[in-house]
């Protein structure tokens, strides 16, 4: 498995923002057909960090997080190339996330698919199901470690 790179949004270059749109693109709008526009405003604030690991043809697991209005950490665009499903990268990602942030309150809005995936990290439920982008979704946080 190739290393978590770590990257804030006023940091990052044009080819690492052209890779995270190459991943994002074929993950959401091919695959997925998502009804909504990619991009939200959020990908290049300093406050936005964005993890990824990657191999010869690009990313291959991507995820970021941002502060959102409110405060909160919020996890996002959570994909993994196709070709490299199944390998632990998403969960590498998310660990490198807890380890950064872990102790903080973190939230995110998980396909409803992916509820007991999350839940292994420490996720609840916070709210109802809804759809967002054409795709049931579910609100979490994360429980906060006991002191």
């Amino acid at each position: 498995m190739s290393d978590v790179r770590r990257v804030d949004g006023d940091r990052l270059t044009a080819q690492d923002v052209y890779d995270i749109w190459k991943i994002r693109d074929a993950v959401f709008s091919v695959e997925q057909r998502c009804e909504v526009e990619d991009v939200d405003g959020k990908d290049l604030l300093p406050e936005t960090t964005h993890f990824w690991t990657e191999d010869e043809d690009g990313p291959t697991s991507y995820l970021r997080v941002y502060v959102a209005d409110d405060g909160e950490r919020r996890i996002g665009r959570v994909c993994t190339r196709r070709d490299q499903r199944g390998r632990g990268l998403s969960t590498a990602l998310m660990e490198e996330v807890h380890r950064l942030w872990g102790d903080g309150r973190l939230g995110l809005n998980a396909q409803a698919y992916l509820e007991r995936w999350y839940e292994g990290f420490g996720y609840e439920r916070c709210g109802e199901n809804f759809m967002e982008a054409g795709i049931p979704h579910v609100p979490m946080r994360r429980r906060l470690p006991e002191m």
